[in-house]
């Protein structure tokens, strides 16, 4: 069984460089290290700046997240070089508050990036931020299509499709999402119990959603589910949240949701939800690359506008 590490250490060190950017550009390789190269992505504040972006076409072997984010910008490390204290001079705070994680293909990695090996295809992002509001933000959804694409550490793992029976219009346009991005999704009724390492995409408004283990994490606010948004008990209204879990904005009808979250040893299990159908659709609408890029998770309000979550004050 893999050892966890305490976050504040990833966080502070181990997050160097590897976060894919929700691009579509590699495609569907085999995910051995062979299969193409990857991509190395290093931002601010959930996302909101982007520091740099590389593309390595081919990978050497046995590359590590650590070597590669070394060789693409100027990386500070401290705990005898296993963990990433500055990128390209940005430093994590010495109060522990303020600090880099990493995810690969949209997953947070448990281990120092000295021993995450990188793979065909994938995508490294590294994010320097608050973390008061949320230790442990398992997954988000800015790698787009990963983690459906590449999976993790070189493993690609069955996509399953649940949708609520009211939702089948968005459903049609999210399994054609995922298609367009090379991923092919089994559908199955909502509520069928799947293995561990299945990934699933759950569409529906929130009040048919929120039974669902992993993703009523999501009525616990950020310290649990890592996604900064919260819906009312009724689900009909949408609590945007900043950046230390308070309540920055709500939102009612026609507001949608796409984020992901995981519980425990599982996969992540991503939401395309809302307050009512028509934000349902409008969340299924916004599963797109050019609209997820970068972010944790991503609100629409009934105006049609995406809205980057957390909310920064």
């Amino acid at each position: 069984m893999r050892r966890y590490l305490p976050l504040f250490l990833l966080a502070a060190g181990t997050l160097l460089v590897i976060v894919l950017t929700a691009v579509t550009g590699f495609g569907l390789g085999s995910g051995s290290r062979d299969g193409g190269g990857a991509r190395v992505l290093v931002t601010e504040d959930f996302g909101a700046r982007v520091v740099g972006a590389r593309i390595v076409q081919e990978l050497p072997g046995n590359e590590t997240a650590m070597r590669l984010t070394q060789r693409n910008f100027d990386v500070e490390t401290r705990y005898g070089g296993g963990f990433v204290q500055a990128i390209d001079g940005l430093e994590g705070s010495k109060d522990g508050q303020y600090d880099w994680f990493f995810y690969v293909n949209g997953i947070l990695s448990d281990t120092g990036a000295a021993d995450v090996d990188v793979h065909g295809g994938d995508s490294v992002w590294w994010d320097r931020h608050d973390w008061r509001g949320a230790q442990n933000i398992g997954a988000v959804v800015g790698q787009f299509p990963e983690p459906f694409a590449h999976g993790a550490e070189g493993k690609r793992y069955p996509v399953v499709l649940q949708c609520d029976s009211d939702a089948e219009d968005a459903c049609s346009v999210v399994s054609q999402q995922l298609s367009d991005a090379g991923v092919l999704a089994s559908r199955q009724t909502l509520g069928t119990n799947v293995e561990t390492e299945v990934l699933r995409v759950l569409v529906g408004d929130w009040e048919s959603l929120r039974r669902d283990q992993a993703l009523r994490q999501l009525d616990r606010g950020p310290i649990v589910s890592g996604v900064f948004a919260r819906f009312d008990a009724d689900g009909r209204q949408l609590e945007l949240l900043d950046e230390q879990g308070r309540t920055a904005r709500t939102v009612g009808a026609g507001a949608g949701l796409v984020a992901a979250t995981k519980l425990g040893e599982q996969v992540p299990t991503w939401a395309v939800t809302g307050t009512d159908l028509e934000g349902v659709a409008a969340a299924a609408d916004a599963l797109v690359p050019q609209r997820l890029r970068n972010r944790f998770a991503l609100a629409t309000d009934a105006a049609g506008g995406d809205v980057g979550l957390p909310l920064l004050r």
